[in-house]
């Protein structure tokens, strides 16, 4: 598989479009506190590059595990600031597992089991407060009452993919061997293996999380950012513009950059 205006194909670095910066951010999973953290960061760096036009891109797993998985949904569901750096950025938030888990659960109580052991129940308590030992079914109802309309309305909105230059977004990766056009939404939102390992060339560079590593790793053919914000204490950003990247990660009310300087042939590299 592969693409013809690919970096990846021609050996040149690959490369974000004219006059844009990107931000993708990794997996928050309920933490707001870190969220807002990033995004302050990320509004003090973009103020550095005025002549550039923000675009960030969520790339899922907002809820569950953490403590405050609705304030992070009502943050994410306003959009880019009216005014600041950020006034006007792109803001693309892609469906994670976790969020096709509780769509799944508002759907039909009975797959509730599966995702209340993957941290739904954080969820549940973030909206609901303290819950009573009850049965999926029981907490459907309550649940569906509790979730503002602009909630389930952003959380039915999440697209799968996104592309930006020869940079491909997504929340698990994608399979090999298969076309980009043909990729399964199971895949695109669950997949580990054969992704992780795989050194196929899937034509633009895939940006993805639901991987948890310590650090963000790069390979030639994939960004993986998912630093598991929810037990570690650090939210990773990835910033990309031209043919540089750097990593832009919150942790305990501070933020740190590291830069990378563009991509190259190497066999991987982790951070």
């Amino acid at each position: 598989m592969g693409s013809s205006n690919s970096s990846q194909s021609d050996g040149a670095s690959p490369r974000t479009p004219d006059g844009v910066v990107v931000y993708a951010i990794g997996d928050v999973h309920g933490r707001a506190d870190l969220l807002r953290a990033l995004l302050t960061g990320i509004e003090c760096d973009a103020a550095l590059r005025p002549h550039a036009r923000p675009v960030l891109v969520f790339l899922g797993d907002y809820v569950d595990r953490g403590p405050d998985s609705k304030a992070v949904i009502e943050r994410l569901a306003l959009g880019a600031p009216a005014t600041g750096p950020l006034a006007g950025a792109g803001w693309i938030a892609l469906r994670g597992n976790h969020e096709d888990l509780l769509l799944a659960f508002l759907d039909q109580a009975d797959k509730g089991r599966v995702w209340r052991a993957n941290g739904g129940l954080d969820t549940l308590r973030s909206y609901l407060g303290d819950l009573p030992p009850l049965d999926s079914e029981a907490l459907r109802l309550p649940f569906e009452r509790a979730l503002p309309k602009a909630h389930r309305r952003f959380l039915e909105s999440l697209a799968l993919t996104h592309r930006e230059g020869d940079y491909l977004f997504v929340h698990a990766g994608l399979r090999p061997g298969i076309a980009l056009t043909d990729q399964r939404p199971e895949d695109l939102m669950w997949i580990r293996e054969p992704f992780l390992r795989s050194s196929e060339d899937f034509g633009p560079v895939v940006v993805h999380g639901h991987s948890v590593t310590p650090t963000p790793v790069i390979r030639r053919n994939r960004i993986g950012i998912d630093t598991g914000a929810y037990r570690s204490g650090r939210l990773t950003a990835l910033a990309l513009e031209g043919t540089d990247c750097r990593f832009l990660t919150a942790h305990a009310g501070a933020l740190d950059t590291a830069p990378v300087g563009a991509l190259d042939d190497e066999d991987g590299r982790d951070y």
